[in-house]
């Protein structure tokens, strides 16, 4: 159905953030004038608009509902789920919180044994609730549908009385100089609170988070235990990374890791 191509090709632009016309005509298998047509369409949403031999979002600035988050870069987000996945052992205990990239990382724990996985994160909840060898501990609070997640003082309370070994976090912006930061500040509230709670703090992010920073801060870059990314960072970052003994995981990189390490 029309509606339903034009949703999907919302939010492909959306993730994009750039697209050609000649793109979307490849993407969803339709010539250029049924694009043109579906574009006068979507312009009167207002999420995208016009520009140069193509569309573009017109959300760059503004926190993006995880539906549209989801297909962003989807290639390397599965990608680094599954190198995280190595990351936890039989019994332990982790923290997700409401990136896109966790629900990645809980389809590669099929084979673990006693883990238990904490989280404010409905779509990671509904992952896990999957796979029958995992032990879940939802944290409660007020529902954001733009996150997909659960925020509030309640969530932060139930976070307070809990001992987490290892933290799985996202970030909307990766810089050295103001570390980890996040759009939605009651997210980046959640972040900050958890992290001061465990010794083992995970990065999951995609190349494309370096080098921009959002609003609000939750985490130093010298914190981080490990980084989970798509592929090698640049100079500046590995030199950081090397000089404070962050673990890298990447395809072609992998630190040795052992528990307690």
């Amino acid at each position: 159905m029309r509606a339903d191509r034009l949703n999907s090709m919302e939010q492909y632009i959306l993730g994009k953030e750039n697209v050609s016309l000649e793109e979307l005509s490849c993407q969803f298998d339709i010539s250029m004038n049924t694009v043109r047509r579906d574009i006068v369409e979507l312009l009167k949403r207002g999420n995208v608009r016009k520009v140069y031999g193509g569309v573009s979002s017109n959300l760059v600035n503004r926190p993006l509902d995880f539906s549209i988050r989801e297909w962003k870069n989807s290639e390397a987000k599965q990608i680094i789920g599954q190198l995280a996945a190595s990351l936890v052992s039989d019994g332990s205990s982790i923290f997700l919180d409401s990136g896109s990239t966790t629900p990645n990382l809980l389809r590669h724990l099929g084979e673990k044994n006693g883990v238990t996985v904490i989280t404010h994160s409905l779509t990671a909840l509904y992952e896990a609730a999957k796979l029958p060898n995992l032990n879940i501990i939802a944290l409660g609070g007020v529902y954001a549908p733009s996150t997909s997640s659960f925020t509030g003082i309640s969530t932060l309370d139930t976070l307070s009385r809990l001992s987490i070994q290892t933290i799985f976090i996202s970030a909307s912006g990766v810089t050295l100089e103001n570390g980890l930061s996040n759009n939605t500040y009651l997210e980046a509230e959640i972040k900050r609170s958890v992290v001061q709670r465990g010794n083992r703090v995970v990065l999951m992010a995609d190349q494309s988070k370096f080098g921009h920073s959002a609003v609000t801060t939750f985490c130093s870059f010298e914190q981080l235990y490990a980084i989970v990314t798509d592929r090698m960072p640049s100079a500046p970052y590995l030199e950081v990374i090397k000089r404070h003994n962050i673990k890298l995981i990447c395809p072609g990189h992998q630190d040795v890791l052992t528990d307690g390490t």
